[in-house]
């Protein structure tokens, strides 16, 4: 075991629309300014910085960085498509754990254009060219958009492994937009009701639009230190990485025949069994989760490959209200990425400030009572999940 990983500082900015946001670099300089802030601590006791984004140029990190000092340290730009966030915090950590440094910054932003997501580079080999191989042998490919597509066909191979209700999905976005109402930074914090979700307009059934999560723009970022570091500055984080494991793509998203395995299924289980066996805390230990819901397909799925409910019992899981408050677990309370938002980029470092935030009791209105352990599930097609345990100190 390495050396103990504190959560020192977290920040972010209110997430918004395509056209409507700042600049990423102001974005991030706003995010790392409230981390630095909330930590107690100035840019100059920073020693590394790993900067996320998934669109720009080959050096958005440093430019984000420097946004807030230029003091020479080293910037490491991290792309790993929708788990970028969290793969940097991850690099972030091993820099603690390992004792390569004592204070690290995590950041990541996302300035994204309109519309559904694209392929911007048609001259070469398209990185999810073999998910795509696998939606066309198991359903074909037709106009909406691929993720959709994507994740629309694992939930449909849900449906007729267990009978799922088309309602049971709409009832994932209602919980979220009612949890975004309470947040701040959400994107979209309008109630909806089952009703109003399942007649907005078709996207890939059985997904209407408001199951799937926006294209948006934002920044969040994360603040780590040693035991050393906090106590040299007597300073005392409340919270700490009890444990952390990212998978990536098994031999069964390409070979097993099935949709639910190509989104991420198997590195989802793969990823909690590994954490929670690391960590000898179980899902039940947990009462607030925040897990990637990018469309409500991928919610439901996850609740059973993290086990948060049986395999086949996330719909008993669902309408039971095991998912909210007053339920077994409080699952994405920011409102998540179908109301919160989804900058690609800052998604994974979101999540974290607001696990840390409901860890500490500073949630406000959305406040988790109790709140002990937290869990993180940030996924990236391509592919990639990570899993993360907070705990209190």
């Amino acid at each position: 075991m390495g050396r103990k990983v504190n959560v020192l500082g977290v920040g972010m900015v209110k997430f918004q629309k395509p056209g409507a946001s700042d600049g990423y670099e102001v974005m991030a300089n706003g995010a790392i300014r409230d981390a630095l802030k909330d930590g107690g601590i100035d840019f100059k006791d920073v020693e590394q910085a790993y900067a996320g984004y998934v669109f720009g140029d080959s050096t958005c990190g440093q430019r984000a960085v420097y946004s807030v000092g230029t003091t020479g340290i080293p910037v490491i730009n991290v792309n790993n498509n929708c788990s970028t966030g969290s793969t940097a915090l991850y690099l972030a950590r091993q820099a603690i754990e390992g004792g390569l440094a004592e204070c690290v910054l995590a950041v990541g932003f996302e300035q994204m254009q309109k519309g559904a997501l694209a392929s911007t580079w048609n001259d070469r080999t398209n990185p999810l060219d073999k998910h795509v191989d696998v939606m066309n042998a198991e359903q074909g490919v037709n106009q909406a958009p691929f993720a959709a597509q994507m994740f629309g066909g694992a939930a449909r191979e849900y449906r007729w492994k267990h009978g799922t209700k088309r309602e049971t999905f709409a009832k994932i976005s209602a919980k979220a937009r009612q949890h975004a109402a309470k947040n701040p930074f959400a994107l979209f914090r309008e109630v909806l009701s089952v009703e109003q979700i399942l007649a907005s307009e078709d996207v890939f059934d059985p997904l209407t639009r408001f199951q799937c999560c926006p294209p948006t723009c934002g920044a969040a970022a994360a603040i780590l230190c040693s035991d050393d570091f906090a106590k040299r500055k007597g300073l005392k984080p409340a919270v700490f990485i009890a444990g952390q494991v990212m998978t990536t793509d098994f031999a069964s998203s390409f070979d097993g025949h099935s949709m639910m395995k190509m989104i991420g299924y198997d590195m989802a289980k793969s990823a909690a069994d590994q954490l929670y066996e690391k960590t000898g805390t179980g899902p039940k230990d947990a009462q607030v989760v925040e897990l990637h819901d990018c469309f409500t397909a991928n919610e439901l799925l996850t609740y059973e490959a993290i086990g948060l409910c049986p395999e086949g019992g996330a719909e008993k899981f669902i309408e039971e209200n095991d998912n909210t408050y007053g339920g077994k677990f409080v699952v994405n309370p920011s409102g998540g990425l179908l109301s919160k938002g989804h900058p690609l980029g800052a998604t994974g470092l979101a999540q974290c400030t607001e696990l840390v935030w409901h860890l500490r009791g500073t949630a406000g209105e959305r406040q988790v009572k109790d709140a002990k352990v937290a869990i993180q599930h940030n996924l990236g097609l391509g592919g990639a999940c990570v899993m993360t345990m907070y705990k209190r100190n």
